[in-house]
């Protein structure tokens, strides 16, 4: 089952690479929580790959998010919900949907650890 999970979960996060509504970071963390429960092997590939390695890593290790990422993800998130619901702006149930689960990702993120910036820069 947990395997069945982090495979669900990864997929999602790399659809969310180049889907701009879906988020990547979440769902690649949740494949690796769920990987690290069922399966050792998929757990320690998911640590080596290139992409997402250092992502999971770095969650695993400092629990936190650089100040950078969060701003970033944040920005880019809203220029792409903000975008999308203007477009759906003749949907008004649609659109008030996708920023609804803008603010929803958005309340989540701010109130995740933000790790300090290291040595005076951002």
């Amino acid at each position: 089952m947990w395997v069945v999970l982090g495979a669900v979960f990864l997929l999602l996060g790399v659809i969310g690479i180049f889907l701009p509504v879906l988020p990547t970071t979440p769902f690649v963390l949740l494949a690796a929580a769920c990987f690290a429960r069922g399966s050792r092997r998929f757990h320690e590939w998911l640590l080596g790959h290139p992409r997402f390695g250092p992502l999971v890593s770095d969650w695993q290790r400092n629990r936190s998010i650089p100040f950078r990422a969060k701003c970033l993800a944040l920005s880019m998130m809203w220029a792409s919900m903000g975008t999308t619901a203007w477009m759906l702006r003749a949907r008004p149930l649609a659109s008030a949907a996708l920023l609804a689960c803008a603010v929803g990702v958005s309340v989540w993120m701010v109130r995740l650890p933000t790790r300090p910036v290291e040595g005076g820069k951002s």
